[in-house]
């Protein structure tokens, strides 16, 4: 199990292309709770439904020997078509998408709205009483937008979990 107060501690974000097929989730789950790993973020999506191909993302921290163990592993994975860290294979976007609930009267509500119009967050519903935004975003800038509103009257927040791509015209293809 990795360290936390290990300096040479890093976060990775993985990429993992796999079959679109039951159990494979379950697998590429299993990898990290058997051996301690955890996972800070995940999600998964169909990306290639004529392929029948899911892609995986996931955030995990650990030592650099961790996370070549983590590659190495999930590679081995027979549903697994390719395993890419891209945080090192160059430069990445990632966002997150988050709904965030906001109860509060008065000043409240005007000072939510006018944190959500700088962060450009979107108010997809309102009462008389909250309000929930739709915002996305890299995690520091949901996580900002956050611990502002918590103050205001931060009810509920619901995170997708990171998705990343490659920058410029490489792409991870099976």
């Amino acid at each position: 199990m990795p360290d936390p107060t290990d300096n040479n501690m890093r976060a990775a974000t993985i990429a993992v292309l796999v079959e679109n097929e039951a159990g494979v989730l379950a697998r590429v789950i299993g990898l990290f709770s058997g051996r301690g790993y955890n996972i800070e973020s995940l999600t998964v999506a169909a990306v290639d439904e004529t392929r029948r191909i899911s892609r995986i993302t996931i955030v995990t921290t650990g030592t650099e020997m961790v996370i070549e163990q983590i590659k190495a592993q999930l590679d081995r994975l027979v549903p697994v078509h390719k395993v890419s860290d891209l945080t090192m294979e160059g430069a990445h976007l990632t966002r997150e998408l988050a709904l965030i609930k906001v109860v509060g009267r008065g000043e409240h509500r005007v000072e939510a709205l006018r944190l959500a119009d700088a962060f450009r967050a979107r108010v997809v519903d309102a009462t008389t009483e909250s309000f929930v935004f739709e915002m996305t975003g890299n995690a520091d800038k949901i996580d900002a937008f956050c611990a502002l509103m918590r103050p205001i009257g931060l009810a509920e927040v619901s995170r997708t979990g990171a998705v990343a791509m490659l920058r410029g015209a490489t792409g991870l293809t099976a």
